[in-house]
């Protein structure tokens, strides 16, 4: 029987240094030159040679402003600003590789479904099937009122518009435009059979869009569908769309517990749509620090936390949960208070068992130093033995890797770290197949499986709801 294999994703973002605040001063550091396309064409060529599924950009489209009610402390630390569009970089990064997949974040509430339709499509023709959206309702108040609207969307409402959302792409990919409309027919003089291409004809409650996808049917025709939800809203929406999941398990002496109960809950809640449980691939996020010895891996790490910046992380801390945490006293322990963004990061900080609670101090810190993703420290043994634990006894099937210090986090992880999970049999030697899905769910799985939601939300059904 074969053993269960890896998944291995980088996490990054088109930014100086996004989820390590204040590393940017470290020496090795190069994530001042993310706004040039060597810096990602080498960095996507590194992946492809650790064999990892794909490069993995976060995103968001705000400022983090929500600490001291000001972006000061943000700009002065990076905290992921400057910020740039994670979309324009993927061509260079496709051409220059060969089955590296790109997981890109574009968010369902500031974003038309037509258009991100289209920009999809196109990545995925210009990839050959290597693309991925990781689908976000976004959080940021300052993303709000920048687009235009008067404050930000409630958090059930935003998922109630990308419920939405959701039918519309899939609508505009899945059916708009038969398998074989395209003939390119010389004699008859058509490149397209139009009785094989069809309207949509969606209205709804946020979206009217009535007519046809511009883009023919992609490698893939649907883009691997990534999420990132925690909270009970979230984690229904990921159980009817999503084909991965994004988490994080912040308390790292109770991390299989967590992450066992997140991975049960989660596959329960994917067979009540007609799914089976291993249609969804569970992410934890993982920052590693490697070192020859355990000793040596643990100056590293102490050296890593005196570059966090305090201030900024809580620059990023307040943003993610939309509370100014500069009004707390960091000694008090947090609790699962009520956030106006991402609502699980407080639930994640929070514990019932006293042993794991967590001051604002250390939470702080923490998240720090990798936006709230667990850090594992130790030899290149050491931290395969934890990813084995995690995946065999917790329910992972993968991993985000997050960076400290860009590329090196990275380079050394592949230099030390893969080969010790190679030489156990659980992770690949080679890639064995083209598009990401193939590489997620087996040579064959070009498109979404038949018993995805996305399959059945057709225009007929539309059609026959207007006729009723």
């Amino acid at each position: 029987m074969q053993k269960k294999q890896i998944h291995l994703n980088a996490f990054a973002q088109n930014s100086v240094s996004p989820h390590a605040i204040g590393l940017w001063k470290h020496p090795k550091h190069e994530g001042y030159s993310h706004g040039d396309l060597d810096y990602w064409v080498q960095l996507a060529k590194l992946l492809e040679k650790g064999k990892f599924d794909t490069l993995f950009l976060a995103d968001v489209l705000g400022i983090y402003d929500v600490y001291q009610g000001s972006y000061q402390t943000a700009v002065e630390q990076a905290v992921q600003v400057p910020a740039h569009d994670p979309l324009l970089i993927i061509s260079a990064m496709a051409q220059a590789t060969e089955s590296l997949g790109f997981a890109v974040t574009a968010s369902t509430t500031y974003s038309e479904p037509y258009k991100l339709a289209r920009q999809f499509s196109t990545l995925d023709h210009i990839t050959k099937g290597r693309i991925a959206w990781n689908i976000v309702t976004s959080y940021l108040e300052s993303e709000a009122v920048n687009l235009g609207l008067k404050t930000r969307i409630e958090h059930d409402e935003r998922y109630e518009r990308a419920d939405e959302f959701m039918d519309v792409v899939y609508k505009l990919w899945e059916q708009s435009w038969e398998d074989d409309a395209v003939i390119q027919d010389v004699e008859r003089e058509k490149f397209a059979d139009a009785t094989k291409v069809h309207p949509i004809r969606h209205k709804g409650d946020y979206f009217n869009v009535p007519g046809i996808h511009l883009v023919d049917p992609s490698p893939q025709r649907t883009p691997v569908l990534f999420q990132a939800g925690a909270s009970p809203r979230g984690r229904e929406f990921a159980a009817k769309h999503a084909e991965a999941i994004f988490t994080d398990t912040q308390n790292s002496k109770n991390a299989v517990e967590e992450l066992r109960r997140f991975s049960d809950d989660i596959r329960q809640r994917v067979e009540t749509y007609g799914r089976n449980h291993e249609d969804i691939k569970i992410f934890p996020g993982l920052v590693p620090i490697v070192g020859s010895t355990e000793a040596e891996a643990l100056e590293k790490y102490e050296y890593l936390k005196s570059l966090v910046d305090y201030d900024g992380a809580l620059a990023l801390l307040s943003g993610h949960t939309g509370v100014d945490l500069s009004v707390y006293d960091p000694d008090d322990y947090v609790e699962d208070m009520k956030a106006g963004a991402i609502q699980s990061t407080f639930q994640s900080y929070t514990s019932t068992n006293p042993k794991y609670k967590w001051t604002i101090k250390d939470a702080v810190l923490h998240h720090g130093l990798g936006a709230g993703s667990t850090t594992v420290v130790g030899t290149p043994e050491q931290i395969a033995d934890h990813l084995t634990k995690l995946a065999l006894e917790g329910g992972a099937d993968g991993f985000n890797i997050g960076q400290t210090v860009t590329p090196d986090t990275l380079s050394e992880f592949i230099q030390y770290v893969v080969p010790e999970l190679q030489n156990r049999g659980i992770y690949r030697k080679e890639y064995e197949s083209s598009t990401l899905r193939e590489h997620l769910f087996g040579k064959g799985q070009t498109t979404l499986k038949e018993c995805h939601y996305g399959k059945s939300v057709t225009i007929q059904q539309q059609e026959k709801l207007e006729e009723v």
